[in-house]
């Protein structure tokens, strides 16, 4: 394998992880504040179409990122509302926003352009073009550091530098900021919260509403950035994909890119290498396929140790009279 090549699995190890990056920081919130959500695929699923849809409809990239946000947060809502107000089983209306989001885009989706559940291809100022960094053509010709910079670092979208920016981000919220301390003090004791004077109720919904802003800008880098446009299904299992990553990192932000970037190295891996032939030998295109699953499954059974959860993560708060 020659540097040219690494660098190109490398390169397709970021555009890979943004998405399970983001979705990950999104549960983080959440499951931080208390709200289990395995509906992160749901809702990275209703923004992919509607980004798509809007963009493809206007032509413009930042109505589809803004529409996409908007979806997202109304599954939000409806978790939030289902979770909190009402009290209601999390891992159930999580799996419910699951369902929800799967039929409904379709449906949609063919009711709107009738190509067959997905949206027309977006081209021009409907997707999210590559950014090239200052200097990345003048450092291209400089041994090892100037294809790094230009090949690695430089030429991706916006989404994707954006992801990796709130990585140090979310670790300044949550460990350095009021807030921050609100929101993990409601997912490990929310009784001496509410003793304080805190609203219980408004920090989760507050952690909810982050989940959903986040899970919105993965879905819409779905479907305006990493492909063109919306397909049934594409997220492809992304949203178990970051729970699963978010376990392995336990709830902490820079654990979880470290974890993010390994399984999207899995992913690059698997997309690399099709059909190897070891032998005479070869190894369908389905095992590569399902490689990154059966690794994530083996890296959480054999190289997490004990990931605790927040205290009070997936019980409902009763605010005691």
């Amino acid at each position: 394998m020659d540097f040219a090549t690494v660098l190109q699995i490398l390169d397709s190890t970021v555009r890979l992880a943004t998405p399970l990056l983001l979705a990950c920081l999104a549960g983080l919130f959440s499951e931080r504040a208390g709200i289990f959500d395995i509906g992160l695929e749901g809702k990275m699923l209703a923004s992919a179409f509607f980004s798509a849809a809007v963009a493809a409809v206007t032509g413009s990239v930042w109505l589809g990122l803004g529409a996409g946000i908007a979806a997202s947060l109304v599954m939000a809502a409806i978790h939030g509302a289902a979770s909190i107000s009402f009290r209601g089983n999390q891992l159930i209306s999580g799996v419910a926003i699951n369902f929800l989001a799967a039929g409904l885009t379709v449906v949609i989706a063919q009711t709107w352009f009738s190509q067959g559940g997905r949206t027309p291809s977006l081209i021009g100022a409907a997707r999210f073009e590559p950014i090239t960094l200052p200097l990345a053509e003048t450092l291209q010709p400089v041994p090892i550091l100037g294809p790094i910079y230009h090949e690695l670092i430089s030429g991706h979208t916006l989404p994707v530098y954006l992801a990796f920016a709130l990585v140090p981000v979310s670790w300044w919220v949550l460990y350095h900021t009021r807030f921050g301390l609100r929101l993990r003090a409601v997912g490990e004791s929310p009784e001496a919260l509410d003793t304080a004077g805190v609203s219980v109720v408004a920090t989760r919904y507050a952690a909810v509403a982050i989940c959903g802003v986040l899970c919105g800008i993965a879905g819409a880098y779905l479907a305006t950035a990493l492909q063109a446009g919306f397909v049934k299904d594409m997220t492809a299992g992304r949203g178990f994909i970051a729970l699963a990553a978010l376990i392995f990192a336990k709830w902490r932000p820079w654990q979880a890119l470290g974890a993010t970037l390994l399984f999207g190295f899995l992913q690059a891996i698997a997309l690399r290498y099709q059909n190897i032939d070891l032998g005479g030998v070869v190894v369908p295109v389905q095992v590569m396929d399902a490689l990154p699953y059966v690794l994530t499954v083996v890296i959480l059974a054999g190289f997490v140790g004990r990931a605790i959860p927040p205290r009070a993560g997936g019980e409902p708060y009763v605010k005691e009279r």
